[in-house]
């Protein structure tokens, strides 16, 4: 019987429920917390290395978010981003300093997410009707 609980990292978002500018997405299997447009986390319970918490950030802000939680670490596929990952014993407590630190608008953390391609209307829907 499948699992009804569909990523098991999902709580680490509860601090954002209440606000009005936040945001959850599907990404790459996982889920995504947008807060006023930037994505910010993204929550992976899949098999490593996406079984953990990504911090989308930029090559830039790395040394100042691992000083402040050694924890961190660059993401070994998506090195641009930092991650804890799931079995680090300072995981909970690394999740709660990122939740906190995406609540007070870090300027650290968050993205401007890549706009998504325009899906090609006309491919594959049978226009061999359409005028040309």
């Amino acid at each position: 019987m499948p699992s009804k609980i569909r990523n098991s990292l999902i709580w680490i978002f509860d601090a954002f429920e209440r606000e009005p500018g936040y945001l959850c997405k599907r990404m790459f299997g996982c889920d995504a917390a947008y807060l006023d447009g930037l994505l910010c986390l993204v929550a992976a319970d899949r098999d490593p290395p996406f079984n953990g918490l990504l911090v989308c950030t930029s090559h830039e802000r790395h040394a100042a978010l691992v000083e402040a939680m050694p924890a961190l670490r660059p993401h070994p596929v998506l090195g641009k981003w930092l991650y804890v990952p799931q079995a680090d014993q300072a995981f909970e407590d690394t999740a709660g300093q990122l939740t906190a630190l995406v609540l007070a608008r870090d300027a650290r953390i968050g993205v401007e997410p890549k706009p998504r391609k325009p899906r090609n209307p006309g491919k594959g829907r049978g226009n061999s009707l359409l005028p040309k």
